[in-house]
């Protein structure tokens, strides 16, 4: 199973699909990674490198008993596009995710590539 390891030593369980400019979906409460498996396909067909995770305390992650605030999540978020060497990344997220998107453009803008999208809550 791929992992990246956070700076305070939490591993969290990505999954990949595809090839090309990567997007990062980040599942919101109290799902994981595999929320994002209709739309991953898709994506990877349409060119795309596509990373879904599951967030500290969440499938197959670490559950630690601390760092679920959103600085850390943020930082989690640094982490997986630092260790996936993601450049470029369009960032999308569904509900907590998309609060952890906002964080992390607050506290890591010019560390990485700008986000281009991010979806904070949506109904169907």
């Amino acid at each position: 199973m791929p992992r990246i390891e956070c700076r305070d030593g939490t591993s969290l369980y990505y999954k990949t699909w595809g090839s090309g400019r990567p997007v990062i979906l980040i599942h919101g409460w109290p799902l994981n990674a595999d929320s994002w498996d209709p739309v991953t396909y898709a994506l990877a067909e349409a060119g795309h490198k596509v990373i879904a995770y599951d967030r500290r305390g969440f499938g197959r992650s670490d559950q630690p008993g601390t760092g679920y605030d959103y600085d850390t999540f943020a930082d989690d978020l640094a982490a997986m596009i630092e260790q996936t060497k993601s450049t470029d990344v369009a960032l999308i997220g569904f509900s907590m995710g998309g609060g952890e998107i906002a964080r992390y453009l607050s506290r890591h803008a010019g560390k990485c590539e700008p986000a281009r999208n991010f979806d904070a809550n949506h109904n169907p």
